[in-house]
């Protein structure tokens, strides 16, 4: 310490005085300039953005409608520059409402908490607990390194070990987040590839068959959560958003996604398969692969989990108790499912919140007085997409409430004459591009509002574009950053970001193609879209 100092006047309490002591030595200007250098940085700039812009829009645009409505745009401005900088922590951004909204006059703090939390929400949380048991049980590796050796034939067959791999883990996605599939699944893929040569020993066939390994993972993530209600927050924020625009219209049930998303991701699913064939197993392939590839490895890291223990089988009963309870609680109108026992009262997020206290009840024969679950094991639940879910539900009924889905009503008169076959695709490869950027919950949040007034200035069912809208923000195929499934893949280092566009431009356009052209005749059959609302 230098001898100039002045001494501590409380030499016998440890702590540090409340007023700071003066100190003679003066802030040099490097200091000043450090400081200034600190504030000026790009996130703070991004940080402003969000309250500047609300400020301009409330200042400067005069609307024909209610003064909301222009609150409730300057609001969106904010909120949405927010998370496309992730300037704020996504969660913080979605809590936003809960303070803006009755701020400006939009909607009473009572009416914005009660979006936070309602039967979409209960339906995550009750499958994120299903989900997280499966993982604390290690159910899913011991179901993917079975499936996976269904397909490991002998002699190998590359394309078919591939299709084994990609099947597994979009079964995985199917009743637990994308995400979630796909850092479950990659361990077990990447082990598979650990048996083959590395380095500059490594062949162009060996290479080539790695990427298309990792590339059908995070791929096959995306596609199958796109199957069922609770694969992604995409489905969910949708089906909520559906409920809250239209309450008197039939809800979206978890079987009736399932009857619509399930023939659609199978449909771009064998899509992906062909063209990771096409692009990355050659015909000389399986000469090279199988003297490295057999069915010992997968044997040997099955045999390590060892027998099915009460634990595994008890939570693997909840859980396939859970799907058969979401798939008949209606089933059609002449049997309507045994939700009618309850006057249809009871929802998707009932039995979903009924069947995970299940997991907090039975116990698992490993320690005395030891549940399948307790609280310390969901510390890992996924409040962000929760929150996510909240903010979207919010914004929903603030457009509506605020006079602002009026005034793009009326902007979008243009729309009108427009054909569907014309709109359709462009909806989705708007979300498809949109995705890129952002999250895909944030997409959905974004577009789908907008989605809804356009379908009312075209006079067509809603559905047939909001639900291009919000599969398009799912085809995140192209960049790293798109979601944090292709960061997963991306850190094995089998694959560059020219693999990804090289087998990404395909499978996005057929995605889009294919979507455009199955949503008349499958939204008619299951959603009832040549109808009225």
């Amino acid at each position: 310490m230098n001898g100039n100092h002045t001494p501590n006047l409380n030499s016998d309490d440890p702590k540090t005085p409340l007023l700071p002591v003066h100190d003679p030595i003066q802030r040099s200007p490097s200091s000043n300039s450090s400081l200034i250098t600190s504030l000026l940085t790009p996130n703070n700039f991004y940080i402003l953005l969000g309250p500047l812009l609300c400020t301009l829009i409330c200042l400067l645009v005069k609307l024909d409608a209610p003064v909301t409505s222009i609150y409730m745009l300057a609001i969106l401005a904010w909120m949405f520059s927010w998370w496309f900088t992730e300037a704020v922590p996504m969660p913080i951004t979605s809590m936003a409402p809960l303070f803006l909204f009755p701020l400006f006059g939009i909607a009473s703090a009572d009416s914005v908490a009660r979006s936070f939390m309602d039967d979409v929400i209960a339906l995550v949380l009750g499958s994120f607990i299903l989900a997280l048991a499966v993982e604390h049980y290690n159910i899913h590796k011991r179901l993917a390194l079975n499936i996976t050796m269904l397909f490991c034939r002998d002699p190998l067959n590359p394309p078919l070990l591939l299709l084994g791999i990609c099947a597994t883990t979009a079964f995985v996605s199917m009743w637990m987040h994308n995400v979630a599939a796909a850092v479950i699944m990659m361990p077990v893929a990447t082990g598979i590839l650990q048996r083959l040569p590395m380095g500059p020993i490594q062949s162009d066939v060996v290479g080539k068959f790695c990427k298309a390994v990792v590339l059908g993972v995070i791929y096959s993530a995306a596609i199958g959560g796109m199957s069922t209600l609770t694969g992604t927050g995409v489905n969910l924020i949708l089906v909520g958003m559906w409920k809250s625009y239209f309450p008197e219209a039939n809800p979206i049930s978890f079987n009736t996604w399932f009857f619509f998303g399930f023939p659609l991701a199978l449909v771009i699913f064998f899509a992906l398969w062909t063209i990771l064939c096409l692009l990355y197993c050659s015909k000389g392939s399986a000469q090279v692969l199988s003297v490295y590839l057999d069915k010992a490895h997968l044997k040997s890291e099955l045999e390590m989990l060892g027998p099915m223990a009460f634990a595994e089988k008890m939570v693997l009963a909840v859980f396939g108790m859970l799907i058969v309870l979401w798939m008949t609680r209606s089933i059609t109108d002449d049997i309507p499912g045994w939700g009618a026992l309850f006057n249809g009262l009871a929802g998707d997020g009932t039995v979903s919140v009924m069947m995970a206290t299940l997991l907090f009840i039975i116990p698992n024969k490993k320690q005395r007085g030891e549940k399948l679950m307790d609280w310390n094991k969901c510390k890992k639940l996924p409040w962000n997409i929760v929150l996510l879910l909240g903010a979207g539900f919010a914004i929903a009924d603030g457009v509506k409430t605020s006079g602002l889905a009026e005034v793009l009503s009326k902007a979008l008169d243009f729309l009108e004459e427009v054909p569907y076959l014309a709109i359709a695709p462009m909806v989705c490869l708007v979300s498809a591009t949109i995705t890129e950027f952002t999250s895909n919950n944030s997409t959905t949040t974004l577009v789908v509002p907008l989605l809804i007034q356009i379908a009312k200035t075209m006079h067509v069912h809603p559905l047939l574009l909001m639900v291009p809208g919000a599969i398009g923000a799912q085809f995140s195929f192209l960049l790293p950053t798109g979601t944090p499934s292709n960061i997963v893949g991306f850190t094995t280092g089998h694959i560059e970001i020219k693999d990804m566009i090289k087998t990404g431009v395909p499978l996005k356009v057929f995605g889009i193609a294919a979507l455009s052209l199955l949503m008349p005749p499958l939204g008619a059959y299951v959603f009832g879209t040549n109808g009225e609302v």
